[in-house]
């Protein structure tokens, strides 16, 4: 549950992360600021688990407020780093220009002048730059994938030179992260923040409100119309002189767009979580031939660097060439089948142990040998079920940062992944709904569970969205 708890805090912060960004600091410095918060929480990570602290009984206090601080940093960085990674990639057709705080924006005249009189933004994107796009998504997953052996890493640390050791490490990895940061922090391609658009977008949603949901009331244009039309501004009064143009409105509506498909992600990341949870205690019941049972989850990981560069460089190039482009939808979807199939196959996995001596039903209980003898099946089974977990994560996780990158308006690419990000903490929500299905001898109801409703999920997103 601490874990589930944290996993929400992680992914409820980045809509801070994304209004800071937005409005008030722009990404760069959001993510500077974020990263230092999260530094601290580092910090009192490390203080907490030192013998002083624990003498003075401030152990659990120091881990809370470490958890607390390293969320809320997690935020700020997750909202804003992939965007700015994109960002980073100019388009043939666009021009660079330097701000006088010696930022670099990506400058478009045309829907300067059309949209945006006092900012620069970035253009649309043609194919070329989508498929660019989408390589620079999967390259950014890999070196996240590689940081997820951190924990296999500080684990063994942990073993041998005990926790303070261990939570040391992250500290200094973290720092030269930070520095290579603040170094360049000015060679950054960027958009300036827009010091309304927040508290702009909520007015707009508030006149909707009034107006049964339709946002078409919320235009400067509709607004003049109307009071032409009547020859009266007095019934509209409260919404008149508005300060955006109609093409707020327009970016306001993409951007609830495209935030739809998010909906059914909670679904995808409640089964996700299994794999580091409940994967982890089931291994715990079998055979692990002196295997760490933590260690398996690194098995995602492995697989996930395998396969991501044999889908971005060679499955999905050639399906492009044969007049076979795969879409988002198309990613989502596959992705959300084959998290599915992971669950049916624990759900196998999981009877096979039932199925097994000398616990049976009850693997490890007190009463059977003293807990100490695990079921007799090879802790290896469970290799395909993370397998499937690192395909489904490979197209269905980095679609989604993909598709909220690329069909977010650029003046609201932060808040829309935001969003996207979001859809993790309610997944993890709903995982711990199902917290009751965590024992033995109901595991099996788990697996299910999760796994049919992906494969639901992943119908109703293509039948809606294709």
């Amino acid at each position: 549950m601490v874990n589930q708890g944290f996993l929400l805090w992680c992914y409820i912060t980045p809509v801070l992360g994304a209004v800071v960004a937005e409005q008030y600091l722009g990404r760069v410095k959001t993510i500077i600021y974020s990263s230092t918060i999260y530094i601290c929480g580092l910090t009192m990570l490390f203080m907490s688990s030192l013998p002083i602290a624990q003498d003075l009984g401030v152990s659990l206090a120091g881990l809370l407020s470490a958890l607390f601080f390293i969320g809320i940093g997690a935020g700020g960085i997750k909202a804003n780093v992939s965007s700015l990674i994109a960002e980073q990639y100019a388009g043939p057709n666009e021009a660079k220009r330097v701000l006088n705080s010696g930022e670099e924006v990506i400058v478009d005249r045309a829907l300067t002048i059309e949209r945006y009189p006092s900012h620069y933004i970035l253009s649309t994107f043609n194919q070329t730059k989508t498929n660019t796009i989408a390589r620079i998504f999967s390259t950014f997953y890999l070196f996240i994938s590689i940081g997820s052996f951190g924990p296999l890493l500080t684990t063994t640390i942990e073993q041998k030179h005990g926790f303070s050791a261990a939570f040391a490490l992250p500290i200094l990895v973290f720092l030269l992260g930070f520095i290579v940061i603040l170094s360049s922090k000015n060679q950054y391609i960027t958009r300036p923040p827009e010091s309304s658009i927040v508290f702009n977008a909520c007015h707009a949603f508030w006149i909707a409100l009034k107006h049964k949901g339709n946002l078409d009331y919320a235009r400067p244009s509709y607004l003049a119309e109307a009071a032409s039309a009547s020859g009266s501004r007095s019934e509209l009064e409260p919404e008149s002189n508005l300060p955006w143009p109609d093409t707020f409105i327009d970016d306001l509506k993409t951007a609830l767009s495209s935030c739809k498909i998010f909906l059914l992600y909670p679904i995808y990341w409640a089964a996700y979580t299994q794999f580091v949870t409940n994967f982890v205690s089931q291994a715990a019941t079998m055979k692990t031939h002196g295997i760490p049972n933590d260690i398996m989850p690194n098995i995602d990981t492995f697989s996930v660097l395998l396969l991501l560069p044999l889908i971005d460089r060679v499955i999905f190039p050639f399906l492009r060439r044969h007049g076979l482009p795969v879409r988002h939808i198309d990613r989502i979807t596959l992705g959300f089948i084959l998290i599915g199939t992971s669950m049916l196959y624990a759900t196998f996995v999981q009877r096979a142990i039932y199925a097994s001596p000398p616990c049976y039903n009850h693997p490890r209980a007190p009463d059977c040998l003293g807990g100490k003898v695990p079921n007799q099946i090879s802790i290896f089974v469970q290799a395909p079920a993370y397998i499937l977990v690192a395909g489904s994560e490979i197209l269905a996780s980095v679609a989604g940062i993909e598709y909220a990158y690329t069909k977010a308006p650029v003046s609201m690419k932060s808040l829309v992944m935001a969003g996207y990000l979001s859809a993790t903490s309610v997944g993890a929500l709903l995982a711990m709904t199902v917290s009751p299905l965590t024992v033995d001898p109901l595991l099996p109801w788990l697996y299910v569970t999760l796994g049919l409703e992906n494969f639901l999920a992943g119908g109703v997103l293509w039948f809606v969205f294709v």
